[in-house]
């Protein structure tokens, strides 16, 4: 059976929405390959049951991994930082604590902490690269800038600058459309805004299948 490879878009607690899309329309098999953009947490009522549903994956074996998104960053420095701690809530981190059934970004397990800490701020692919906010092509050294990598917005991707790749990318929403008309782009951006389900054109989890570059996507399912 060949392998095809999913790259899926900002979940943001959506974990009915992320388990409907893998087992019921890509229909995830042993021998695929997903990787996810970041923003796994927040906002959405189910981050703890996101982060359940990758870990119990990897367990059974699938190969499914994901980038740090800026939300991810941010819960790991209001462990240590009230400030950020505050910036956190405000964006949505209250929603993930209500998920955990804690008061304090410390009193999530660590055994998640430590989860999101791993993650990498980026995944080189076969003619791509996996980002979640995008890449500083005009930095001296691209793959060295993660603030970038976290919060740019709207970065040119200039293929040269990063081993004749193209950027995939989330962080900033799109509608469905202007999803599609970004797959012949050199920068592809994944985030239909799932968590957004009021917003018009919005409330959709995207997978991108790369070897056929065929979009697939679930309405969010747990607002």
């Amino acid at each position: 059976m060949s392998t095809r490879t999913f790259v899926i878009g900002d979940v943001h607690g959506c974990a009915l929405t992320l388990q409907h899309l893998l087992f019921k329309v890509v229909r995830l098999r042993h021998s695929d390959k997903v990787y996810l953009l970041g923003d796994l947490i927040d906002r959405g009522p189910r981050s703890k049951e996101v982060l359940d549903t990758i870990l119990r994956l990897q367990s059974a074996g699938y190969s499914i991994n994901s980038v740090k998104g800026n939300h991810e960053a941010m819960l790991l420095n209001a462990c240590s930082n009230r400030d950020e701690f505050f910036m956190w809530l405000e964006n949505g981190g209250d929603a993930t604590l209500r998920s955990f059934d804690v008061e304090d970004a410390c009193e999530i397990p660590l055994p998640y902490r430590k989860f999101l800490e791993s993650l990498p701020y980026y995944i080189l692919l076969d003619g791509f690269v996996l980002c979640h906010a995008g890449i500083n092509c005009n930095a001296a050294a691209p793959f060295h800038d993660t603030h970038s990598m976290l919060w740019g917005r709207n970065l040119p991707a200039i293929p040269e600058r990063i081993g004749e790749r193209r950027v995939i990318c989330g962080h900033t929403v799109h509608s469905l459309s202007e999803i599609t008309e970004s797959l012949g782009t050199t920068r592809i951006s994944l985030d239909a805004g799932c968590v957004f389900k009021e917003r018009g054109a919005l409330g959709n989890l995207v997978a991108l299948e790369t070897g056929t570059m065929t979009i697939y996507h679930s309405v969010n399912m747990d607002n």
